[in-house]
This record gives structure tokens, sequence and C-alpha cells, in this order.
């Protein structure tokens, strides 16, 4: 039997807020050396995401729903850009930001279609979380400094990334 398909987002956007929270954990580590200015919208990021996993993964234990097989390779995956990118500076964490929640944004569009007139309970999830995935977004494109050598670099490898994680999470 199926996975229903409400089921199946709920863990996939779980397993993607735990990757979310990961990257911001590790890019705040390294940023009080790299980028100190950044450390404090870090952590308003940071407590974001931490909201969002906690819904998803209340959502999940009322349904009785084990979490994503991608939830660990999220977390792992998550701290290792966040980390890297927190190295690389400021146009790094910007650009980051920017091409995940591009990616992530698309996705709850397409999930909340997909949802509108089948599970209201995770339809409700998804929007919840929309607004500030859109204040990370607006923000970092803001952030990105026209000429910055990260951008362009990183942008298309992070969206193309985020991307297969959500692919490969929900296959499994």
């Amino acid at each position: 039997m199926s996975t229903p398909l409400g089921d199946r987002i709920l863990k996939v956007d779980h397993a993607g807020e735990h990757g979310a929270v990961n990257i911001y954990l590790a890019q705040i580590l390294v940023s009080r050396w790299t980028a100190p200015q950044l450390v404090p919208l870090l952590r308003h990021f940071l407590d974001h995401e931490l909201g969002h996993r906690t819904l998803f993964q209340d959502r999940l234990q009322a349904r009785g729903v084990r979490r994503c097989r991608s939830y660990v390779l999220c977390g792992v995956g998550g701290w290792t850009l966040g980390l890297v990118t927190g190295l690389l500076g400021p146009s790094a964490i910007a650009a980051t930001t920017y091409a995940v929640e591009s990616v992530v944004l698309q996705h709850l569009m397409e999930q909340r279609q997909q949802l509108a007139s089948t599970d209201a309970d995770a339809f409700d999830a998804v929007s919840r979380i929309v607004v500030e995935e859109q204040e990370h977004h607006d923000h970092s494109r803001d952030a990105m400094h026209s000429g910055a050598f990260w951008p362009p670099i990183l942008t298309p490898i992070v969206r193309v990334s985020t991307e297969a994680v959500i692919w490969l999470g929900m296959r499994l």
C-alpha cells in the first residue's frame, strides 16, 4: 500500500526543515568569525526553521507516521552546506539561503495545489510556513551583492542539490 500524498509531503518537508536547521546551526557557528554581523539574522532564521520542523514533526506524530528516511541525509547535508558556506562568508551564505528558498517556495506552492482538495491538515501545515520562507528568500536575494564571486557558482549547485533531495525524499 502506498503512503498517502499528504503524509509523504509532511515527511519530506519535515526532513527539509531539519536540513535547514542544520544549515543555520553550522553557519552561525562559523559566522562568529567570518561574518559576525550576520549572526543575529541567522539566529532569527533558525528560530523560524525550528518552529517549522516542530510543526511538521507534530503533524507526523498526530498521524502516527514515521519521519522520512532522508531525515539524516538532510541533517548531514545541511550541516555540511552550512559549514562550507559559513566559511566562505556573507555572499555565500546569502546565495545558499536564496537558492534553497527558491526551490522550497516553488515546492510549497505545488504542494498547496496538490493538497488543497485532498488533505486539509497537510495543506494547513504547508501554508503556515510560506510567509517566513518568503522572508528568508527575499532578504537573501537582496543581500547578494552584484558582482560577488560566490552567488553565480553556488546558486545553481545548491538549487540542483535541493531539488535532488526533495525528489529522493518523495520516493523513500
